[in-house]
């Protein structure tokens, strides 16, 4: 059997960083076995569901790359379907019409509870003759739709492919609604209904809905149908071990956050798989083809996985691993797909200028520049900031760099327009030449290589880190270099 599985987010908010991980899940299961993704948008929530918050699904879902084989359906779609099985359930003997009112249904709860026991069963509704049950209905008077639970010493069993063995007796399974009095299916009901029709063979999904699971087998049962694989996976926590909320934690739950702010999607999958699964051995780099070949089942953990990120510390927005494999994937991706995902944050950043190359042809001058820079990066946006020197006149220089390289040593008035005459008077200016005239005035002028270095380094890019200088040199240009040397020296007060 073609095994089928599905991602079914609510579209009451944007894609969750645990709805993402569900996803990938689900996709790499599918891959890995040859198999069919569907994705099915459980809109029921008429109230919460915007086509917004589905098409914010979607644009995650896209910039994962994790297309789907089949949909997006929308459950709404489906609905006289779920009335009409909850129908064919009444008829069989299988529910029952409750009649009892919310105020009523409150009442036996509360009285339950006063007594130690959970209310289960409205007993009123469930032991009415099914004539006198259809009599009623057909006066008008407002019923809901429940499922009979077996009243016997069973037990409901399944086998789940991460927790294991799972068994919940029928006695502590309460009878619940499958349609509410105005019509309205119900989760556990419509759930089972649309993994039928989609023949979905793998559920795979939160350990949240591990709970719920024995109510649909009991579903399955009652219809004569086999029920699918089971798989729930660990939740994702934020670093106090309390569950991840959109409302306390904003952004960072946010896939789409990771995209806004310069993260390659290969790198965010890669990021994404390790939150509860392993390989089984150290490895932490995948590319997308590793990742389906080794992903399992029996490599999702119990327990539940943290997303390590900062709740107090801006500059430590995310988690660390995510930073180390973005820049990963950007250090060791092939140049020509780092290229067009370059441009596309320059021009962005409004930094995109067909003619900003030191000479020659600019295509060649940018490839070089970004491979000159990507192994120093973290995310694709430092190319338009820490980079922006390399692509554009107009840059800041930073305070920091600035105090520990130029203006320590107020000599750098004179030194650095000095240097700029020597680049200036070279014959050719490449990394080499530029490197044997820094160097030959230094000793020149008796100071240590090491100050024009990080001088000329701030002055030229901005910054106090960076590539090999001359190199960097290289990249801006003879031209643009002698002209930032200069207006940095022209900022020093006089020695």
């Amino acid at each position: 059997m073609t095994v089928r599985v599905r991602f079914a987010p609510s579209p009451t908010g944007y894609l969750h960083v645990g709805g993402g991980r569900t996803a990938l899940f689900n996709w790499l299961w599918a891959r890995k076995q040859r198999g069919v993704f569907i994705l099915r948008i459980e809109d029921t929530d008429r109230e919460r569901s915007t086509d917004a918050n589905t098409q914010s699904i979607l644009e995650g879902l896209e910039w994962l790359g994790l297309r789907w084989d089949e949909g997006p359906f929308l459950q709404s779609e489906g609905i006289e379907r779920h009335r009409a099985m909850a129908h064919r359930l009444l008829a069989e003997g299988k529910a029952y019409r409750s009649f009892a009112t919310a105020e009523e249904l409150e009442a036996q709860r509360k009285e339950a509870t006063a007594q130690g026991r959970p209310w289960l069963r409205d007993r009123a509704s469930r032991d009415l003759a099914p004539g006198e049950a259809e009599r009623r209905a057909g006066a008008g008077e407002p019923s809901a739709i429940r499922f009979r639970i077996p009243e016997d010493d069973g037990a409901t069993r399944f086998e789940d492919a991460v927790y294991g063995p799972q068994e919940r007796a029928h006695r502590d399974i309460e009878d619940f609604a499958l349609l509410r009095p105005d019509g309205t299916p119900l989760y556990n009901h419509v759930v089972v209904c649309d993994d039928v029709d989609m023949r979905i063979t793998d559920v795979i999904r939160g350990q949240d809905h591990l709970s719920n699971t024995h109510k649909q087998v009991l579903l399955y049962e009652a219809l004569a149908l086999r029920p699918p694989r089971f798989a729930h996976l660990p939740l994702i926590n934020a670093p106090d071990r309390t569950k991840l909320s959109k409302r306390r934690h904003g952004e960072v739950v946010s896939v789409t956050t990771y995209r806004d702010r310069g993260f390659l999607p290969e790198a965010f999958r890669n990021f994404l798989a390790l939150l509860g699964w392993s390989p089984g051995d150290d490895r932490e780099f995948f590319t997308t083809e590793e990742l389906v070949q080794a992903f399992s089942l029996e490599g999702v953990s119990r327990s539940n996985a943290i997303l390590n990120f900062s709740e107090t510390d801006p500059r430590q927005w995310t988690d660390r691993k995510a930073l180390f494999l973005n820049q990963q994937y950007m250090a060791k991706m092939p140049l020509e797909e780092l290229l067009p995902r370059v441009e596309a944050v320059l021009r962005k950043a409004g930094l995109w200028d067909e003619a900003f190359a030191p000479g020659g042809d600019r295509r060649d001058w940018f490839a070089k520049t970004v491979d000159l820079l990507r192994e120093r990066y973290v995310t694709l946006l430092d190319f338009a900031d820490a980079g922006r020197a390399y692509f554009d006149e107009a840059f800041d220089i930073d305070p920091e760099a600035a105090d520990k390289n130029l203006r320590k040593d107020p000599r750098l008035r004179q030194w650095l327009p000095e240097l700029a005459q020597r680049f200036r008077a070279l014959e050719v200016f490449d990394p080499t030449s530029a490197e044997t005239a820094l160097r030959a005035y230094a000793e020149e002028i008796g100071v240590k290589a090491g100050v024009l270095i990080n001088a000329a380094r701030t002055a030229a890019t901005g910054r106090s880190v960076g590539p090999s200088l001359f190199l960097a040199l290289g990249s801006i240009g003879r031209d643009r270099v002698v002209r930032r040397l200069e207006a940095a020296a022209a900022l020093l007060p006089p020695a």
